[in-house]
């Protein structure tokens, strides 16, 4: 033991030798004890502090560990452990939409139809076939029934045009596409070369297969299956959201779902009582697994919504008496934009689970509501970087145990170079953690033994490589690399920063677009707005420019710059406005601003009002302004 590294003084080890040989190894473990205590005093404090949230939370992992080895033992997987619950009770009630109920027979006849039409056709194990649906329990059924034989289902994102729905069809290799009537224009003029199946409405072409005639028809009995499906097969492709270039098709195995079902019900300490409302699109894995998983896997009673809707959120709460409900991204604050009502606190809502609320209205919102806990997650479909916050601490997205060494971890915040995003190693050629409240890149060791450490990556391998490091904390050791900025204070707390990428530097100083973004929204009254860094002339680096939501010109720009002004640091203030009547959305809420930053801030090009600020407030922003900027005439 190196005595020197407890900031302990040289002539002590030889105080300790004196104490050990006259009064033995008792009182020199007593005294020993003692003097760390006194010299890591707060080391002890913090420890003592966390201890309760962290066993809480040990315990919690330690049960999904648990779990999900016993499935993997077993060679457990979706369909198998649906059966499972069929068996136990098949006119349980999981899936509860609008007045419809749906209990497990009704899923497993459904399913069982979807199977034998595309056994029929001729699909076999590991084809791919699309779902662009919008919410209903159908989603969920009809990829259960395509797991059935082991056939992998691209879940496609409601939101996709042209382009972008070819490329995720593409990429994903699919041989059909099974779509709902509201989605058929969008499918039909753009995929031409699939075998199409639509349910509802009516078939406007030829090409068309009728899903529902071929449902009428199909057997609700079981397939017979040749090839056994494996724990460890393919489920799902589940694209992300695209908000810096095309969607990228995920891997989501039987065990990476059973594995987010799982982690809701033991991190939640969800109850067979519980009923979970869920808004969320079931093409992402917040609506479709943490959401959707527990009643398929658990029989957990769940509601599904076909579209979020921020005024009957609460109201849907009470309708269905639910106790758990879910978020994501800016749902708060578009819930909190709503006029209050005396029904908004008549819910018998436990807490609320998601991610993405934002620290600057996160006690507004539980106030008004009064949801007695906000559990914040963290997590990505691909990757292997999963925490959850709690104990209700504001701001934070999850924490890491403080009684633990740091070598345990499989997690950590290591230092990153700001402009190129890659890992500053030291001489020993390994990454550097970063210190308490030091910003850094969030990364998750992979380990292919563990279910909840595995990296299963993209469809597309390219993709993959560019999210594993190696030499991590030691010579040969592999982490996936989150593409987020974390910090972490002395509690063991972790806070979202940023997007590397989105991270500009201006006067010297980096600034994180997401905490600009939250304060511009809270002062311009809550609107939509998105916040980036445009070049100007041969200036160094990146002036801030906000891009916001108001269609009616009401935003007052001199009180504006003033709430910016008591808000933020100058180097963060945005430098440009650029006034929009909408702004295109993910399915998640996340803004789009690649095109926004593209287009930059020329007025000859763009049609919307655009602003440049200019001593205490923002003025318009010609031409002839714009050119002596760019030419530096103008200071910024």
């Amino acid at each position: 033991m190196d005595l020197n590294a407890f900031g302990l003084p040289v002539c002590l080890p030889v105080f300790l030798g004196i104490l050990i040989y006259f009064a033995g190894f008792k009182w020199f473990f007593l005294a020993l004890v003692s003097l760390l205590v006194v010299w890591k005093r707060r080391r002890v404090y913090i420890i003592l502090r966390t201890l309760p949230r962290d066993i809480r939370f040990v315990y919690r992992i330690g049960g999904i560990i648990r779990r999900t080895k016993h499935h993997e033992k077993n060679n457990m997987n979706v369909v198998s452990i649906f059966r499972q619950q069929l068996a136990l009770d098949p006119s349980r009630p999981i899936y509860l939409f609008g007045d419809a109920v749906w209990t497990r027979q009704d899923v497993e006849e459904y399913s069982n139809r979807v199977a034998n039409i595309f056994q029929q056709a001729g699909f076999k194990k590991s084809d791919v076939v699309g779902l662009m649906m919008s919410n209903r329990p159908e989603f969920v059924c009809t990829w259960l029934g395509l797991a059935k034989l082991g056939i992998v289902t691209a879940l496609i994102n409601t939101n996709l045009r042209g382009p972008s729905l070819k490329h995720s069809i593409k990429s994903s290799d699919c041989k059909a596409i099974i779509f709902s009537d509201d989605m058929q224009e969008f499918v039909v003029n753009s995929l031409d070369d699939l075998i199409m199946y639509q349910t509802g409405g009516k078939i406007s072409n030829g090409a068309v297969r009728n899903f529902d005639s071929l449902l009428q028809e199909a057997s609700t009995e079981p397939p017979l299956v040749e090839e056994p499906i494996m724990y460890t097969d393919k489920l799902l492709y589940i694209f992300t959201s695209g908000t810096t270039g095309l969607p990228k098709a995920a891997i989501l195995p039987h065990s990476r779902y059973i594995l987010a079902a799982m982690a809701t019900m033991s991190l939640m300490n969800v109850q067979e009582s519980d009923i979970i409302y869920n808004p969320l699109p079931l093409y992402h894995t917040a609506g479709g697994g943490l959401g959707a998983g527990p009643a398929l896997l658990e029989g957990i009673k769940t509601v599904l919504r076909a579209k979020f809707s921020a005024s009957a959120y609460i109201t849907d709460c009470i309708k269905y008496k639910c106790t758990i409900g879910q978020y994501i991204g800016e749902m708060c604050r578009y819930m909190l934009a709503v006029p209050p009502k005396p029904t908004d606190t008549q819910h018998n809502l436990k807490f609320m689970i998601g991610n993405g609320l934002r620290p600057a209205i996160w006690r507004a919102f539980v106030y008004r509501f009064q949801i007695p806990s906000m559990t914040e997650v963290y997590g990505a479909t691909e990757g292997n970087v999963n925490i959850a916050n709690l104990d209700n601490k504001v701001g934070a997205v999850g924490c890491l145990p403080q009684f633990l060494p740091k070598f345990l971890f499989p997690m950590a915040i290591i230092r990153i170079d700001p402009e190129t995003d890659e890992p500053i190693r030291g001489a020993n050629g390994l990454c550097i953690r970063c210190d308490i409240d030091e910003p850094g890149m969030f990364v998750g060791l992979i380990k292919n033994n563990d279910p909840s450490r595995q990296f299963h990556g993209y469809v597309n391998k390219d993709d993959s490589k560019k999210k594993v490091i190696s030499d991590v904390f030691k010579k040969g050791d592999l982490a996936f690399v989150s593409g987020d900025l974390m910090v972490m204070d002395e509690l063991g707390y972790i806070y979202f920063k940023d997007r590397c990428g989105d991270t500009f530097r201006w006067k010297g100083e980096n600034v994180a677009t997401s905490e600009v973004e939250a304060v511009v929204a809270t002062v311009a009254g809550l609107r939509d707005c998105t916040v980036y860094g445009v070049e100007v002339g041969d200036l160094e680096g990146k002036a801030g420019m906000a891009a916001l939501v108001d269609p009616n010109r009401e935003l007052k720009l001199d009180a504006f710059a003033v709430a910016l002004d008591e808000c933020l640091p100058t180097y963060a203030r945005p430098v440009f406005l650029r006034i929009l009547d909408s702004i295109e959305l993910t399915g998640t809420f996340k803004m789009k601003k690649v095109t926004l930053q593209k287009e930059g801030f020329d007025p000859t090009k763009i049609e919307d009002k655009l602003y440049v600020r200019q001593g205490a407030t923002y003025v318009p922003l010609t031409a002839e302004l714009y050119s002596s900027i760019v030419d530096g005439k103008v200071k910024l």
